[in-house]
């Protein structure tokens, strides 16, 4: 529902414009003040500000060149009952979306509103998509190539198509929030809102009004009306981050809403339906807090239509040689372009560590040493102390497929190992093969015979 403000001293328009534009179903805030409609302009969801042109303190010309520096792609129409040509003309260029005379025309004045929204509804979804495309391109998708991560590929692609609630479980640091973005943006919901919020990051109240808003005097410092994620996200997806943390009362609130796709504003009594797709993440172990009895059990179950179990990133090995591609990409001088290569020592670091940060620890090593390396190759200098002196042993058992025979066990690992340090070689054999510790021609038969093409 869009929200309206409209601006006049003379308060008989204010009660007439409410009137026909609340049939409209614009959701209207009035003020008779232009310095109180600034604050409105600042703190509340607005859509379209309508301005009477001539009050006393501050004219609509003044409040028109403020709204414009606080929220420039907000549309502002003009009213007054002294037009004039020049008067349009300032304030056109200005900024002004249209400019209408007293008395006014209703359909003409509902036509002139109806383009106005339509107009900013555009441009908040291109920005929107802008942002998106960005921040797509920014983290690279989600970046891996084990067992796990393309199961998990293979569940995005179906889930992206349903609109079923998906609860995404794994410890921090592992991308849920990236995966909740790729269902988003593969489904059909992708050219709407994806809005997040952290359920474990705001006390009780805070996170009511984060999730529900809260209308204009509703408690002690609600000095505007403030629209919730919820009712942001209507059409679109939101993703619930943490949604095991949330208290026991909200959870009561949320199960309704999921249930019945409404809800009211805190303060208000006025029913709001939304049409939102609910993602949710969380590093807890949910069950068990079902067992506590923190968690209801009957929310978790509208939660937890289709689960995304992400794996920590030690049990995922084979996807450190792209992330560290990734990221080194990521963080290298753009102007010095310079090719970056780890030593054996770095990337038996790399696959011995237990990486109890997951991706984000990862992240932080590659960056630190994209920073501090010299030359062309990472060593172990460049790592963090605690990594760089820790005492590296190999652990076979993280090699070792379960329930094989060993032919068929040795087989895996030879070709695991192969792809690994062709990986880590940016595929030139001979590199790779020197890591390995084997002749360019062998590594070539042994590429051959497991169907490795680069």
């Amino acid at each position: 529902m869009e929200t309206i403000l409209i601006v006049d001293d003379e308060k008989n328009y204010l009660v007439v414009l409410e009137a026909l534009l609340g049939t409209e179903g614009y959701e209207i805030v009035t003020t008779d003040n232009a310095r109180e409609a600034v604050r409105s302009v600042r703190e509340s969801d607005l859509d379209l500000v309508i301005t009477d042109m001539k009050m006393p303190g501050m004219s609509g010309m003044e409040l028109l060149e403020k709204c414009k520096k606080i929220r420039p792609e907000l549309p502002v129409i003009m009213m007054t009952a002294y037009g004039t040509i020049e008067m349009a003309v300032e304030a056109m260029k200005k900024k002004a979306y249209d400019y209408i005379t007293k008395p006014f025309n209703n359909e003409e004045l509902k036509l002139i509103i109806k383009k106005a929204l339509e107009n900013y509804r555009l441009t908040k979804e291109n920005r929107r998509l802008s942002e998106a495309l960005s921040d797509r391109y920014k983290y690279g998708n989600i970046i891996g190539k084990s067992k796990p991560m393309l199961e998990i590929f293979d569940s995005i692609s179906k889930l992206a198509k349903s609109n079923a609630s998906v609860l995404i479980t794994g410890p921090s640091g592992t991308g849920k929030e990236l995966i909740a973005k790729a269902i988003h943006y593969n489904s059909p919901r992708k050219n709407q809102p994806f809005i997040s919020i952290n359920c474990g990051a705001l006390t009780e109240t805070l996170l009511e009004s984060e999730l529900f808003g809260h209308e204009k005097g509703a408690f002690t410092g609600a000095v505007a009306m403030k629209k919730g994620r919820f009712e942001v996200a209507d059409a679109g997806t939101l993703f619930l981050d943490e949604v095991g943390d949330m208290p026991a009362p909200l959870q009561v609130k949320l199960l309704r809403v999921l249930q019945e796709m409404e809800f009211e504003r805190v303060g208000g009594t006025r029913t709001i339906k939304v049409d939102v797709r609910v993602l949710s993440a969380s590093n807890r172990n949910i069950k068990e807090d079902i067992t506590n009895g923190t968690f209801r059990e009957d929310l978790f179950y509208r939660l937890n239509v289709m689960n995304i179990e992400v794996p920590p990133l030690r049990e995922r090995l084979d996807d450190i040689p792209p992330l560290v591609k990734h990221f080194i990409d990521n963080y290298r001088d753009d102007k010095e372009k310079k090719k970056l290569e780890l030593s054996p020592e770095v990337w038996k670091v790399l696959y011995n560590h237990s990486w109890p940060g997951n991706i984000r620890e990862l992240e932080n090593v590659i960056e630190r040493a994209v920073i501090l390396c010299s030359g062309n190759i990472v060593r172990l200098e460049d790592l963090p102390e605690e990594l760089a002196g820790a005492e590296v042993e190999f652990d076979v058992e993280r090699f070792i497929p379960p329930n094989i025979p060993l032919p068929d066990a040795l087989e895996q690992i030879e070709e695991k190992m192969i792809r690994r340090a062709l990986d880590q070689c940016n595929n030139v054999q001979a590199h790779a093969a020197k890591m390995l510790g084997i002749k360019k021609n062998l590594i070539q038969h042994k590429m051959k015979k497991h169907g490795i093409v680069v």
